[in-house]
């Protein structure tokens, strides 16, 4: 195994046709589709930097900015932003493409955490990241972060840790009544 790899060398992108079969009662593409799509480019992304089976540990945010219409091409693509000992954040971008005008809309973008597997079932060692580019850096910093501040807001809300008392007064705004007994 190599100790360290570039993104450019992990990075994967697919195109599929948007069909009927991928719509949702509304007559766009169902956002289920979309992720399980998303989810097989991290793997393949994921598989391809550790070359390793890889398992996803967790989904960052899915915003869906745009819907995707039938008859639309769909592209996704995915790169390697942050290795940690075991996982990697893979970055994907979902664009579509209207066939018949050539305009490009950014659908979604989100990060899997995905982490290589050995013959065992037990997590190994993946290679580093090499980093040649500033945006580079600006993803791996941004993955880090990312990662740390989920682990903050983790144990902040740990029911163990948790005191409601302290919260109390931030939901006074919100659409809620609050009737402790």
């Amino acid at each position: 195994m190599e100790k360290f790899k570039t993104a450019r060398e992990s990075r994967i992108s697919i195109t599929e046709l948007m069909l009927p079969s991928h719509s949702n009662f509304g007559g766009k593409i169902h956002g289920g589709h979309i992720l399980n799509l998303m989810d097989q480019i991290a793997f393949a992304c994921a598989s391809k930097h550790s070359q390793k089976y890889c398992v996803t540990a967790s989904v960052n945010r899915v915003d869906f900015r745009s819907p995707v219409e039938v008859g639309e091409l769909l592209t996704l693509k995915a790169s390697i932003n942050y290795t940690g000992r075991t996982s990697m954040v893979v970055g994907v971008r979902v664009e579509s493409q209207n066939i018949t005008t050539g305009k490009k809309r950014h659908c979604n973008s989100s990060y899997f955490t995905m982490v290589a597997k050995g013959e065992d079932g037990k997590s190994v060692a993946v290679p580093g990241l090499l980093i040649h580019d500033k945006q580079g850096v600006r993803r791996f910093a941004r993955s880090k972060f990312r990662k740390e501040a989920a682990f903050i807001r983790d144990t902040q809300f740990d029911e163990s840790n948790f005191e409601t008392k302290d919260y109390l007064a931030s939901l006074f705004d919100e659409n809620v009544t609050i009737d402790l007994k």
